[in-house]
């Protein structure tokens, strides 16, 4: 699959979106991409996790990678179908009072491969603590994957990245926010919308 592919799959299934959309970053932006209204088909989840797959699997490794592992609830699928191309386990973390922990019985053992998966990377802040996370547990970070990556600025990270649509949508700090100048109504995905804060 080519980055137009992907692309042309989100726009296909209704998965672009416009409008005024506060990110999980904290950003605000024109635009939203919303992987959960491309996951629920199953075919295209399968497609894109075998691309993750098949880039991951290109890159060089000491040892063999033994789980993804991934922020909830965004990056929960694409762990998922990323695993089930690779045939290793899928794991996820949760935030419990703002902080992620592993929880439901999931464990990494000491000296496990893993690779940490979003389905939008932003700024990188999700993975980035879910890296930590997986680092304190003794395991090791061999790489990072997701479905796209989106903002103008390439987010960098201490392992091998694995993306399949780099998109470079326009982003804006919340206190200076064009979007919230025009008084458009601000939403954040999955909840109602929000009042436009006053500047």
């Amino acid at each position: 699959m080519t980055s137009d592919d992907v692309l042309n799959l989100f726009k296909e299934r209704g998965a672009l979106l416009q409008g005024h959309f506060k990110l999980t970053s904290g950003l605000h932006s024109d635009n939203y991409l919303q992987c959960a209204l491309l996951f629920q088909y199953g075919c295209d989840g399968d497609r894109l996790g075998a691309e993750l797959a098949r880039s991951i699997k290109k890159q060089p490794m000491e040892k063999p990678i033994t789980a993804v592992v991934t922020p909830a609830i965004g990056g929960i699928v694409v762990g998922y179908v990323i695993a089930r191309a690779l045939g290793i386990r899928a794991i996820f973390a949760e935030r419990v009072d703002g902080k992620f922990f592993l929880r439901r019985g999931f464990v990494l053992a000491p000296g496990e491969e893993v690779i940490v998966a979003e389905d939008v990377i932003t700024t990188g802040g999700s993975v980035r603590e879910v890296a930590t996370l997986v680092e304190n547990s003794g395991a090791h970070v061999a790489g990072f994957a997701a479905v796209a990556e989106r903002g103008t600025s390439d987010a960098q990270f201490p392992a091998p990245k694995h993306v399949l649509l780099r998109l470079p949508l326009v982003t804006y700090p919340p206190d200076n926010c064009l979007l919230c100048k025009q008084g458009i109504p601000l939403i954040k995905p999955g909840s109602r919308p929000e009042p436009v804060r006053k500047s």
